[in-house]
């Protein structure tokens, strides 16, 4: 870059010594265009968390705080996976490995979890992503993301070692979808560029059921009579780690003939004070060869680790200025939404059985329009609709904006808050729609960065 940088201007006859000997005695990647940034190879160093969070740490600590655009990649196992799975400081409450044993006294481990993405956030300097296979979208975005940054970067992946969790080798998408959806290992993107206070760097879109603690899924099995039936169960992180070799010895089945009242769901069970929870038996719901619905009882330190997991994500929305807030906007525009979805599927309904013309002839997703900010040179605004019939469930446009779309009780996406997210994220989910359904409508804040380029790329998704 310096020497292009002194041929061009030697070329044009434009070097000055007096000016310009002193310049580039101190060049470097801090005086870079962004073209000539964003030619430079990316640094990464890769690493497990034996090696970041541990033995390693205090490197690491301090290559974030240097300011260098080192970026470093930890894969988050859980364990010292390659001397054999011993419990390192990345471990969950209640894990069974080697320096963590299950015995009548000692039943897993005791101390809390590190969190390394909260401690990357802590240094201030740098862009921090945790993320998950699960994910490939934030994953893929964050981390690019990041390596575009001119600041140091910490990519915290979750990573499954099969042999040590104790899950089948093909389990790794699966196990890493219900690390995240279970609060085991909520996703996150922190960008101090984006502002000054945590808050406005932090962002946790991408996590499900964001004002939940537990979100819920539908347990489908076959009642006494063998016709199938669904309950909605919340997925907590007992209901993860049920699944998993390194949490089994907490779990046990309870025969039919023994359930009784003092039986609590492990969700109502976390919710009661510890006076309220004596004589309690917390239990999951789950089915059996057969499908048939069981109770499995859970252990007093799997217990604590729920507790512990529920915490950290309180306190991660804390950060992200999401816990105790009403917006009473949003609450508006999802109605008006909710009603205009409806409103579009009875005339699709209508149009496609015959009861009205041609569908062509309908305004099958006019929406409603307000006015844009004066002056602004932009159209009126036209909230975000899905066709919701076409929708093919691919969960693209529930992973990049959750607030704006959810699935209807078809299991199709619809809008349930057209300001539930920027315009970018919309317009990325148009793009992403297999199905072509999402119509991005205009932005909604006149002030978005880019916004004209937005306009232009969903215009062909309108």
């Amino acid at each position: 870059a310096k020497a292009i940088r002194m041929a061009e201007l030697e070329l044009a006859g434009q070097y000055k010594h007096s000016e310009h000997d002193k310049f580039f005695t101190y060049f470097d990647w801090r005086k870079f265009s962004e073209d000539e940034w964003l030619l430079c190879p990316p640094v990464v160093a890769m690493g497990g968390d034996g090696a970041m969070y541990d033995i390693g740490f205090q490197n690491l600590s301090r290559a974030l705080m240097s300011g260098t655009p080192i970026k470093i990649m930890v894969l988050d196992t859980q364990v010292y996976s390659n001397t054999g799975g011993q419990a390192c400081t990345s471990s969950f409450v209640s894990q069974v490995a080697d320096m963590s044993p299950y015995g009548k006294v000692w039943k897993g481990k005791r101390e809390i979890r590190k969190e390394m993405g909260i401690i990357g956030m802590a240094h201030r300097t740098s862009f921090v992503l945790q993320g998950s296979i699960s994910n490939i979208t934030h994953l893929l975005e964050g981390y690019i993301d990041g390596l575009n940054s001119r600041r140091p970067a910490l990519f915290n992946i979750y990573a499954v070692c099969q042999p040590e969790h104790g899950v089948p080798d093909n389990a790794s998408s699966s196990r890493s979808k219900l690390a995240v959806e279970s609060r085991a290992y909520p996703i996150f993107k922190y960008n101090p560029d984006a502002g000054t206070t945590f808050e406005e760097c932090l962002d946790i879109e991408g996590n499900p059921a964001l004002e939940q603690d537990w979100p819920t899924y539908p347990l489908k099995y076959k009642d006494e009579n063998g016709k199938d039936q669904t309950l909605e169960v919340p997925m907590t992180f007992a209901d993860f780690a049920m699944a998993e070799g390194r949490f089994r010895k907490h779990f046990r089945k309870a025969p039919v003939d023994t359930w009784n009242e003092n039986m609590v769901q492990i969700h109502e069970f976390l919710d009661l004070s510890s006076e309220d929870r004596s004589g309690k038996l917390p239990y999951l719901w789950a089915v059996d060869s057969k499908n048939h619905l069981s109770r499995v009882l859970v252990a007093e330190e799997l217990v604590r680790s729920c507790d512990e997991r529920r915490q950290f994500w309180h306190q991660l929305k804390g950060l992200a200025g999401k816990l105790n807030r009403v917006d009473v906007n949003a609450i508006i525009a999802q109605t008006q939404a909710e009603m205009a979805q409806k409103l579009t599927q009875s005339l699709l309904a209508m149009a496609t059985s015959g009861t009205i013309g041609n569908v062509a002839t309908i305004p099958a997703a006019a929406p409603v329009t307000s006015t844009a900010e004066a002056g602004s040179g932009l159209p009126d605004w036209e909230p975000a609709w899905v066709d919701s019939p076409k929708c093919t469930t691919c969960d693209e446009c529930l992973q990049i904006a959750p607030k704006v779309f959810q699935y209807n009780a078809e299991k199709q996406s619809m809008v349930v808050d057209p300001k539930g997210s920027t315009y970018r994220d919309i317009v990325r989910a148009a793009e992403k729609c297999t199905a072509s359904c999402i119509h991005p409508g205009t932005p909604w804040d006149p002030n978005e960065k880019d916004v004209e380029k937005l306009l232009k790329r969903a215009a062909k998704y309108q």
